[in-house]
């Protein structure tokens, strides 16, 4: 009960100083419990087409703490045994300050961060002012630099944001430099993106690592392209407390263009097939471990679960309307399960790009769990 208390306290002073003082976005009563979880009427039940997560392999049904916990074992073992195994981890990854120079009330220092034994990514890490620890984020995106506010891409500056809010963040970009093109580590045998996962897990440990970071309040955010990255990186790494992942597409749908996880550089690679980019269809079939999860009928609500009791938010933009709270539903039943509620949030906006009102609701969900 104290923790409940202090964290809608906590809320309280958020609501008054970063928003009501912009007068831009009024705050719902029933946000200062825990915001944006409260499902909208017409999608209270769960997407029926979608297999339960509580569902063992076997047919039979976790209907015990004890039981989701030899079923989420289950899950991550199909997951891990189709997309393939991780490298081993870095438990102390290295992070070689470059430069350091004084932005505001922020450090900020241009770093090289050990991502895998062999393999380096240049990046930012950024630190408030003051004595610390902190809460922190992982903010992975295409380049680092527009994690930070310094490119011309608007509001994709979460990094920076966030650390105007007394966050750490670390924001690095896609390994070898272009997404399109992932350049895995000597040995990787798993998918691109769980590969981004792995990636994820180590930049967790990089953040643990800090003396002026918490190591128990540690999230992970990202959007679109960073937004699968942080997806599959907090479903995969229970050790981030909590993840916003703004409109990556939370479900297989190949009608859509941009939920394209049946690209080789997500989950479609194969090293004995070229696969012409596109919408799934006869000159471009389903390929690597995309096309052996679709057959088995697995879907990213399996994922999800995983969180579970963690929170998580989907920012949702085109990709990720409403009507995805039938997928989410499926986490909430895990959730449910375990005793807990409001862990399942989501917002929704009319375009992909994020726009100022869901960038302020992605940081009031961070300032609320980790603040």
């Amino acid at each position: 009960m104290k923790c409940i208390n202090s964290r809608r306290r906590f809320l309280g002073r958020v609501c008054a100083g970063s928003l009501l003082a912009t007068g831009k976005f009024s705050i719902a009563q029933e946000d200062r419990k825990a915001p944006f979880t409260k499902v909208p009427a017409d999608y209270e039940q769960p997407l029926a087409s979608l297999r339960s997560p509580l569902l063992f392999s076997d047919g039979s049904r976790a209907k015990s703490a004890e039981d989701w916990k030899r079923r989420r074992t289950e899950i991550l073992s199909d997951w891990t045994r189709i997309m393939g195994p991780w490298p081993a981890l870095i438990e102390k990854p290295a992070v070689e300050v470059l430069e350091t120079r004084d932005r505001e009330n922020i450090d900020q220092r241009r770093v090289r961060v050990q991502i895998a034994s062999e393999r380096f990514c240049d990046g930012y890490v950024l630190v408030p002012k003051g004595p610390g620890p902190f809460p922190a984020v992982f903010v992975p995106y295409y380049d680092p630099e527009t994690s930070i506010g310094m490119s011309k891409n608007p509001l994709r500056d979460f990094a920076w944001q966030l650390a105007r809010r007394g966050f750490v963040a670390l924001a690095i970009g896609s390994p070898g430099g272009d997404a399109r093109k992932p350049i895995l580590s000597e040995g990787a045998e798993c998918q691109p993106l769980s590969y981004l996962g792995y990636v994820s897990a180590n930049a967790w440990n990089a953040l643990a690592n800090m003396s002026q970071v918490d190591s128990k309040r540690i999230g992970i955010v990202g959007h679109s392209y960073g937004g699968k990255w942080a997806m599959f990186g907090s479903c995969l790494w229970e050790k981030y407390a909590c993840a916003a992942w703004s409109d990556p597409g939370i479900v297989f749908d190949e009608k859509r263009e941009s939920i394209n996880y049946q690209e080789p550089w997500y989950l479609g690679f194969d090293p004995n097939v070229s696969r012409k980019p596109g919408l799934v269809r006869e000159e471009s079939p389903r390929t690597g471990a995309y096309k052996t999860l679709i057959a088995a009928e697995h879907n990213l609500h399996e994922l999800h679960c995983l969180m579970a009791p963690r929170p998580f938010l989907v920012s949702g933009g085109e990709e990720d309307p409403p009507s995805r709270w039938a997928v989410l539903n499926h986490a909430k039943s895990v959730n449910a399960l375990l005793g807990v509620a409001d862990r399942v949030a989501m917002t929704n906006r009319a375009s992909h790009t994020p726009t100022e009102e869901s960038n302020e609701q992605i940081y009031r969900f961070f300032e609320y769990w980790l603040g």
